[in-house]
């Protein structure tokens, strides 16, 4: 099965019905990168006028997520994903239209090679930017994501 924007934003209303509620969606997807949009509005703003942090990382996280699932399924192997660690930078308010943009795709087959030869979990550290509709870069989102062959 190919993932497309749509049954990914499908599964985000079902497994995921916060991020679905406040506003995050995929945008597009492939074997190399991934984008997921969220806009700025009541439902996911802080006291400063801005978008909550959270919100953000819910976004910058499932960009990440979708290329991990959508290569895992290519596999055809039954593999468990967890996010083991996170850090973020925050550089501008977020508000208006945000994409979050993983490019991370190759780096995965690599680790996901190696977890079916070697049996052992791996781990990946994926990034996610978050830019504004000017382009500027709001948010830069780090996530260690952790494989293993069940």
């Amino acid at each position: 099965m190919t993932l497309t924007p749509r049954k990914l934003n499908a599964y985000t209303m079902f497994k995921l019905p916060a991020a679905y509620l406040c506003g995050v969606r995929t945008k597009y997807i492939d074997n190399d990168k991934s984008v997921v949009g969220v806009t700025y509005k009541w439902i996911n703003q802080n006291p400063f006028k801005s978008m909550f942090w959270a919100v953000q990382g819910m976004a910058a996280e499932f960009s990440t997520g979708a290329l991990m699932i959508g290569k895992i399924q290519e596999s055809g192997k039954r593999i468990s994903m967890l996010v083991t660690s996170n850090n973020a930078t925050f550089t501008k308010k977020a508000t208006g239209k945000i994409k979050f943009t993983c490019k991370d795709g190759k780096t995965i087959d690599a680790v996901l090679k190696r977890a079916i030869e070697t049996g052992e979990g791996q781990t990946i550290w994926m990034q996610s930017v978050g830019v504004n509709q000017d382009g500027d870069v709001v948010s830069t989102f780090n996530f260690e994501w952790s494989v293993k062959v069940k």
